[in-house]
């Protein structure tokens, strides 16, 4: 589950993370009262920076350490395209062990000279097996649209291209691509092509 960008637990204002704390009690009781393990997760971006990038980088620590188990086991942080790099994350992970994420597409748009290999490679090492496979999400650039507009339909060269780089890692890919469904069978059709496997 991904709660909205309004969820915020750096924030300088104690109210909003209040707020967003409650958001991610709602968040965990519904996967709860679903039954599902801890490898079902609640995915977050770190924050704002408020023109200090440590100090936030510091109280989302802080307030982490404050949340209840049942939203910590289900929580992780993905990087995003033009505040928080797979590194940034990489810093929080080593203070709080939270996993973290791979947003492929905002890499590509941050980050920190990492190879999406690399990158990848990094965020997987965050997961331990009760966490289930790394999470990924993938996306490319719509054509035409400002920087970071998510594509429409899936590109299939840049698609086959994330597949070469991504190699053995084992993880399960969320497409975040406009049109849903058909990029999702587009892209079932493409991995068996690449893997080899008959359609």
């Amino acid at each position: 589950m991904h709660p909205d960008q309004f969820v915020l637990i750096n924030a300088k204002d104690s109210q909003i993370v209040e707020k967003s704390i409650r958001e991610l009690e709602y968040h965990t009781e519904v996967l709860d009262l679903m039954g599902l393990d801890r490898t079902a997760k609640i995915q977050i971006h770190v924050g704002g920076i408020y023109n200090d990038k440590d100090a936030s980088v510091n109280r989302f620590i802080e307030s982490y350490h404050y949340l209840d188990k049942r939203i910590k086991k289900r929580l992780v942080i993905e990087n995003d395209d033009h505040l928080y790099s797979v590194n940034d994350c990489l810093r929080i992970h080593e203070k709080t062990a939270i996993p973290i994420l791979f947003d492929s597409f905002h890499h590509e748009i941050f980050n920190n000279g990492e190879s999406l290999s690399n990158a990848l490679e990094i965020c997987a090492l965050t997961w331990k097996k009760m966490d289930g496979p790394l999470m990924v999400d993938y996306s490319s650039q719509s054509l035409g649209a400002k920087k970071g507009a998510h594509t429409d339909h899936i590109n299939r060269n840049h698609f086959l291209s994330f597949l070469k780089k991504a190699g053995r890692i084992d993880f399960d890919l969320m497409l975040e691509i406009k049109d849903k469904e058909k990029s999702a069978e587009d892209a079932l059709k493409i991995f068996k092509l690449f893997s080899g496997t008959k359609i």
